[in-house]
């Protein structure tokens, strides 16, 4: 018997699964796997992005369970984002129609914003969605996030996208769009893990009644081996003695550790993995809870330091990581 992933409602009234499946570099057959078995260990929520250059894959997988009959298309929460190339208001729709038609999924649960900075638009053919210059920075546009959000609230009126939001957006920024806006972000999407736990971020957005989701949840996504620091301890908490050892209290291992203590921060966590045992893991985590001392010792691997630090963007005026959070 799959879990059961509880849900939670967004400043719209909508409903979204606490926990879903990240799909950043899942393409071709792996993502199409990944994503089946997913839908059948009770995952609901399926992420991806415009750049991930794979919502084809993620809509046939879907489609495929849909004809199955295991799910309808209302049962699942299905979320991409419009990437840094098509900020401008004349290229959002286009860019979400492409969106649309990669998924064949009707209409899209949540649209983000993938980040606050735009580039250089590098036209449709071809796709160049990393404009650089010799020096290896992005080649940057000045289009301002707010116009990019006008535009994606025509979407909404539109019935093409159900909710929409942002990513990787700091507190100032997230502030002058309230201030700006008539559709306020359901979510901010920004890296959440122990080693970056974005407590301050995630208590600004609730008094907004904005919800956090936590890319790289697990905080080394792409590593195989453990991350050792100064007198052979480890930096990383997957690879600690203390949370391994929580894990064995509650039977769990220190992955669902993490990922439990993310949910009790009240974020809403997508780890990605194409490996069954992994996949079915990540989404045992909702028959446990953490107690304060253990909340507190997960909270002392908090460093700010990002697994995605997107240096090569740092001169952008609306690059977000300047500030602390």
């Amino acid at each position: 018997m799959a879990p059961k992933v509880p849900s939670v409602r967004l400043n719209n009234g909508l409903e979204m699964p606490v926990l879903g499946l990240g799909t950043y570099l899942a393409t071709e057959e792996e993502g199409i796997a990944a994503v089946k078995m997913a839908i059948d260990e009770g995952y609901r929520h399926i992420d991806t992005a415009y750049f991930y250059q794979n919502e084809n894959q993620i809509g046939q997988a879907v489609r495929a369970k849909i004809a199955e009959g295991l799910i309808k298309r209302e049962d699942v929460f299905i979320v991409t984002k419009v990437w840094n190339t098509y900020h401008a208001p004349e290229h959002v729709a286009e860019a979400c129609q492409r969106s649309l038609d990669n998924l064949g999924l009707g209409y899209i649960d949540l649209f983000l914003i993938h980040w606050p900075m735009g580039w250089k638009f590098c036209g449709w053919t071809g796709d160049d969605l990393l404009p650089m210059n010799a020096n290896g920075k992005s080649i940057d546009s000045d289009v301002d996030y707010l116009d990019t959000w006008k535009a994606m609230e025509s979407l909404v009126k539109e019935g093409k996208v159900k909710s929409i939001g942002v990513s990787n957006f700091n507190s100032e920024q997230l502030t002058r769009l309230l201030a700006n806006c008539e559709i306020k972000p359901v979510t901010n999407q920004v890296e959440c893990n122990p080693g970056i736990n974005q407590r301050k971020l995630i208590e600004f957005c609730r008094q907004h009644d904005i919800v956090i989701t936590a890319y790289s949840p697990l905080g080394r996504p792409n590593m195989a081996d453990p991350v050792v620091g100064t007198a052979g301890i480890p930096k990383h908490a997957l690879d600690d003695p203390r949370v391994i050892a929580i894990g064995q209290k509650y039977g769990k291992s220190a992955g669902q550790v993490v990922l439990r203590y993310l949910v009790e921060l009240g974020t809403l966590p997508i780890p990605k993995s194409s490996k069954l045992e992994r996949i079915r893991q990540n989404i045992d985590i909702f028959d446990f809870g953490l107690t304060e001392e253990e909340i507190k010792l997960m909270d002392g691997f908090n460093t700010g330091g990002r697994t995605v630090p997107f240096h090569f963007s740092s001169e952008h005026k609306y690059f977000p990581f300047k500030l602390e959070y």
